[in-house]
């Protein structure tokens, strides 16, 4: 078979054949970039600057501290602008608005059960005392709280008036709908209420309308079925809402003392100057530069050839690895290695290896002998954790060996060795854990539990190193451990940050990206299932099928399931022409010439595509909705065609060509897996009792039709992996027409009690 491939989730959008982004030239120009990227990352740590420069003469260069140095001068300044430089304090004040919300609805419940009042007086009720009932609850909270003096007064007053300010006014509509409401459906919504108030409110907020975005989401994902519920319940949850993280002068003067009294002495960084162009070179500058080893009078040009050398193995590590990935055979090749050679993702690479490094330079300008090992603090898992989010696994794992070598060189500041095996270990033992733990993301929740684990594997590291010393120290130990603590979770929010820019900027279709598309409430899922609603149950069938069968040969089972969803969708441009649509109703297919019905028929996988790139959807999911169909033929409309003219008496003027799919063929295994699950739903679907026979039959049929109709010829899929996604097909459609399907036991066993009873 012709080993073409389109690509799966996690390989960008934009690839497409020729052009810049296959060019020799300009991969030689993106390796030349690694090269100067790492030559400039690790020459401030392993090339030493030296100067000739004479007593008393003006300066022609400017001179970089090597290391750290006290600078004691500034350090006296520092400490009387210290005060100034303090940040406003934010203090957290737990409001506790799901009881605001709760009493509200107990008021609610009471009031619509007195048959005395009329509707129109609840209405004026609801819109006079819902709005007041805020500040009430707060003026409550606020007197509480003074006599306990759990909070300053100065913080309650700022609390009161930022509440006031960003409180939410509700809709009048909203009025007139609370009246109506029963008790039992007020049980339901105050249990409902309370979970997404508390869910939200136990976030930090500071602007309320921000936090009040998500209410609508929590809301029609809770248990409420009625629209007149959920539309209540989320224009009372966003009134409640209100921002916990206000202004605190009294903590803001407090902080302002503190640093008053623990200004630290200001250091001369690594890297920052010593010597102005232009300076006049002082007795105490000349000294200074004396005593940091910067006054030789000959240059060494060595160290900088090593470093070119250590950057060109780098570089060579990587772009083997590529070519190591792409000549693999298909069948052994990761998901994403035939696009290893793509330009774009050496330049996406490019600029996750130049965040990576530039945070590791962050961090190593913060050491001080005050913070000896604020080095742990790097999130040095970042780059291996957006490999891996982005590209594949095995990528990520090179990446980490190769962050490790840097870092051990990068953050190991003030030291003779060139490298650190410290921070070496460490950082091989963060990534690795992190790529291990992230590699399955399906949610973005889980990037942070992958920089929790990353921070708990690298404090085992840490303390075991410390361990092995004689030297160790308890607040040696618990320093370090708490920057990797901190580290992790400092990758987890950069990573989560920046996940979304790669995704746009390189249209990156990664796992945690196909997760929200599959959201029901996408545009083009809604108007599946609100237009065409035996489409979209169809949809959702074919995404399990295909979505285990990719599973089972190690293709992208979340890119089939996703992309089955939308498979179909151009199908909502003419609904009632297919027939899970047609809910048993006329079929206008027996009205319509065979070409014409084919040709509707058809032009639902161009239109389905189409649409999705009208909505920005990814283009594997584009691919999948084009693909799915291949080149196959439609038999009925032809056959039927062919009869039309023998009844007619006139010759058939159609061949087999103008009743197929225009394509293309699959080009990837998803886009194939697609297309078999497709017809698999279908034709099970349309059995009325489907024995595990049939199944079987029914799968393989289709299965060796489409193989002899060459639609598989364009994608890497085997016979091996064709029989695997057979047996899964079958097992998956038992499993989900279970109650339908009679095995042969059940069979007998019934044809054995109806011989019984004609007997009888």
């Amino acid at each position: 078979m012709n080993r073409k491939r389109n690509g799966p989730a996690g390989t960008p959008s934009s690839f497409s054949a020729g052009g810049w982004k296959h060019s020799g030239a300009v991969r030689i120009i993106l390796l030349l970039l690694f090269v100067l990227l790492f030559y400039l990352s690790l020459s401030p740590r392993l090339v030493p600057e030296t100067y000739d420069i004479a007593l008393g003469s003006k300066s022609e260069n400017e001179i970089k501290a090597p290391h750290q140095i006290i600078d004691e001068k500034a350090t006296l300044e520092a400490q009387e602008k210290a005060a100034e430089k303090v940040d406003s304090v934010y203090s957290t004040v737990a409001l506790h608005n799901e009881l605001l919300i709760d009493e509200i609805l107990v008021r609610i419940d009471q009031l619509n059960q007195d048959d005395q009042v009329t509707t129109q007086d609840k209405v004026d009720i609801y819109r006079r005392t819902i709005p007041e009932r805020l500040g009430e609850y707060i003026s409550s909270f606020i007197q509480s709280n003074s006599n306990q003096g759990m909070y300053s007064a100065n913080l309650l007053d700022e609390m009161k008036s930022v509440v006031t300010e960003q409180q939410y006014s509700i809709p009048e509509e909203t009025f007139y709908k609370i009246p109506k409401l029963t008790s039992e459906q007020i049980s339901e919504m105050r249990t409902v209420s309370r979970q997404i108030v508390r869910k939200v409110s136990g976030e930090t907020i500071a602007d309320a309308e921000t936090a009040r975005i998500t209410v609508p989401e929590l809301v029609n994902a809770s248990s409420l079925s009625e629209r007149a519920e959920r539309e209540i319940v989320q224009e009372l949850a966003r009134f409640v809402i209100t921002p916990n993280r206000f202004y605190d002068k009294d903590a803001t003067e407090e902080a302002k003392v503190q640093a008053k009294q623990n200004t630290p002495a200001v250091v001369i960084k690594q890297g920052d100057p010593i010597v102005k162009v232009g300076e006049v070179i002082t007795q105490d500058l000349y000294d200074r530069l004396n005593s940091l080893g910067l006054l030789k009078e000959e240059k060494n040009y060595l160290p900088q050839l090593g470093v070119l050398l250590l950057a060109l193995l780098f570089v060579s590590a990587l772009a083997g690895y590529q070519e190591f990935m792409a000549s693999l055979a298909p069948s052994a090749a990761s998901s994403t290695s035939s696009y290893k050679r793509n330009n774009v993702q050496w330049m996406m690479l490019l600029l996750i290896f130049a965040l990576n490094l530039l945070m590791m330079h962050l961090v190593a300008l913060a050491h001080s002998e005050r913070w000896p090992y604020i080095a742990y603090l790097a999130p040095v898992a970042l780059g291996s954790m957006l490999v891996t989010l982005l590209l594949d696994m095995h990528l990520g794992i090179v990446s980490a060996i190769l962050f490790s070598c840097l870092s051990s060189i990068i953050l190991n500041v003030g030291q003779e060795s060139v490298f650190d095996f410290h921070y070496g270990f460490v950082t091989a033992v963060v990534s690795f854990a992190a790529v291990l733990a992230i590699h399955r993301a399906s949610q973005r929740s889980s990037i942070l539990k992958a920089g929790v684990m990353a921070g708990l594997f690298g404090s085992i590291a840490v303390v075991a190193l410390q361990l092995v010393e004689s030297d160790v120290e308890q607040g040696q130990m618990l320093q370090t451990v708490g920057f990797m603590l901190v580290s992790g979770l400092l990758t987890a929010v950069l990573v989560i940050g920046l996940m979304p820019f790669f995704e746009l900027s390189f249209g990156i279709l990664s796992a945690l990206k196909l997760v929200e598309l599959s959201n029901p409430n996408h545009p083009l899922l809604r108007k599946l299932l609100t237009e065409t609603p035996g489409t979209y149950h169809h949809s959702l069938m074919v995404g399990n099928l295909s979505e285990a069968a990719a599973e089972s040969v190690g293709a992208n089972g979340l890119l089939c399931r996703v992309g089955s969803f939308y498979h179909d969708v151009g199908k909502t441009k003419r609904p009632m022409y297919f027939i899970e649509n047609q809910n048993g109703g006329a079929n206008p297919h027996d009205k319509l010439d065979p070409k014409v019905s084919a040709s509707i028929i058809i032009a639902h996988a161009k239109d389905g595509a189409e649409m999705l790139r009208q909505h920005k959807i990814p283009k594997p999911i584009r691919d999948i909705a084009e693909q799915h169909h291949g080149t196959t033929f439609l038999k009925f409309f032809y056959f039927k065609a062919v009869k039309q003219a023998e009844a007619e008496g006139v010759e058939n003027q159609w061949t087999e060509d103008d009743f197929r799919y225009p394509g293309p063929k699959a080009q990837s295994k998803e886009a194939a897996i697609v297309g078999i699950a497709d017809s698999v739903e279908a034709a099970v679907r349309s059995l009325d009792h489907p024995t595990v026979e049939q199944v079987e039959n029914i799968i393989a049929k289709i299965i060796k039709d489409r193989l002899d109709d060459q639609q598989f010829n364009e994608c890497d899929l085997t016979i091996r992996e064709m029989d695997k996604i057979a047996e899964t097909l079958k097992e998956t459609v038992i499993g989900m027409f279970h109650s339908r399907i009679e095995y042969p036991d059940d069979k007998a066993l019934k044809t054995r009690h109806e011989a019984k009873e004609q007997r009888a």
